[in-house]
C-alpha cells in the first residue's frame, strides 16, 4: 500500500519531487525553479506510474511501479512564491477541488541512496487519473527523460 501524508499546514515547507517539465534541462526548470533552490538531486517516487500527456507527464498511483525524478528544496525565503507558481503551473486549485489537473499531496520520495524523505509531488487528479488507466500511454521505466528516442 502507498504511504500517503497529508500534514495539516498544506504549506508545509516541503521539498518537492518533480518528474516532467521541472527536472534540470527541461523547459520548466529555468522558468520556475532558477534561482529559487538551494538544493537539488536525483530521486524516485515509488508507488506511482508516469503516463504522457499532451506535451508533459502525469504521475498515477500504482503499487509496484516507480517514478523517476528529482528532489528540489526551495530556497526558505523563496519558498512561498514557488509554492503559489508551482500549484498553478499544475493547475491546482487546493484539496478536492473539481477543477484540479493536478492534486498536491505529500509523498514518501527516496534519495538515490535509498533515504525516504517526505515531499510535495503533483498527481493526476483522480479524474485524470482515471482516464489515463483506461486510455493513456505509459511511458515505459516511468522516467520522463528517456521517452525519448
Amino acid at each position: 500500500m502507498t504511504s500517503v501524508v497529508r500534514p495539516q499546514d498544506p504549506a508545509a515547507p516541503l521539498p518537492f519531487f518533480v518528474y516532467g517539465t521541472l527536472r534540470t534541462g527541461e523547459v520548466n526548470h529555468g522558468l520556475f525553479l532558477r534561482g529559487r533552490t538551494v538544493a537539488q538531486e536525483p530521486a524516485s517516487l515509488p508507488g506511482a506510474a508516469l503516463y504522457a500527456g499532451p506535451g508533459y507527464p502525469y504521475a498515477v498511483d500504482r503499487p509496484g511501479s516507480v517514478v523517476a525524478g528529482e528532489l528540489i528544496t526551495a530556497a526558505p525565503e523563496a519558498y512561498g512564491a514557488l509554492l503559489a507558481a508551482l500549484d498553478v503551473l499544475e493547475e491546482y486549485g487546493g484539496p478536492g477541488r473539481p477543477g484540479n489537473v493536478y492534486d498536491r499531496i505529500a509523498r514518501e520520495a527516496l534519495r538515490a541512496d535509498g533515504t525516504p524523505v517526505r515531499a510535495w509531488v503533483y498527481l493526476a487528479s483522480p479524474l485524470v487519473a482515471r482516464d489515463l488507466r483506461e486510455s493513456g500511454t505509459e511511458i515505459p521505466g516511468g522516467d520522463w527523460l528517456g521517452r525519448r528516442p
